[in-house]
């Protein structure tokens, strides 16, 4: 299996008056923008996805919406709960060994310090690998089995700024 890992665009700060929800924080325009040249650099590298996991927050949902029309795959987004902030990388492995059919790649869009807590756990065996994901960056791990150990290898790690490219 090919896993993606996407982290949201940029984000509106946290205001409690203006989003009392963090869930309920949109991305901004300039996130936005970021976020389709991220896509369009994602579709020239040929990549495409079975399906696409999103956490339930408006900037994850935000995010995966830009990548989903730019690879006309909107009817392959699914929300995941345990894409959440919240969310724990056992319970994403878990989540993603309940598909069926078993997809050959799968995107994953939500949070820091999820993502890299999951890309440290399917490498390493345990969340201590330093990486972090900026807004807008992308993983890609793969592997013949998901387990909550080592079971993946990084295939590389990318920054918006060489996605623009």
């Amino acid at each position: 299996m090919d896993l993606y890992c996407l982290r949201h665009g940029l984000a509106m700060d946290r205001d409690a008056l203006a989003f009392p929800e963090d869930a309920e924080r949109p991305l901004t325009g300039e996130g936005k923008r970021k976020m389709r040249t991220t896509a369009q650099g994602m579709k020239a590298m040929g990549l495409a996805f079975d399906v696409i996991l999103v956490s339930p927050c408006l900037r994850a949902r935000q995010t995966a919406r830009i990548v989903a029309r730019e690879f006309h795959a909107r009817d392959r987004l699914k929300l995941a709960d345990c894409l959440a902030p919240e969310g724990s990388p056992k319970r994403v492995v878990e989540c993603l060994n309940r598909l069926d059919p078993r997809p050959q790649a799968v995107l994953l869009v939500g949070h820091e310090p999820g993502l890299s807590e999951l890309v440290s756990l399917l490498t390493t065996g345990n969340l201590r690998l330093g990486i972090v994901l900026k807004k807008g960056g992308l993983c890609k791990l793969s592997a013949e089995t998901l387990k909550p150990a080592r079971c993946a290898v990084l295939e590389w790690l990318l920054t918006p700024k060489l996605m623009a490219r």
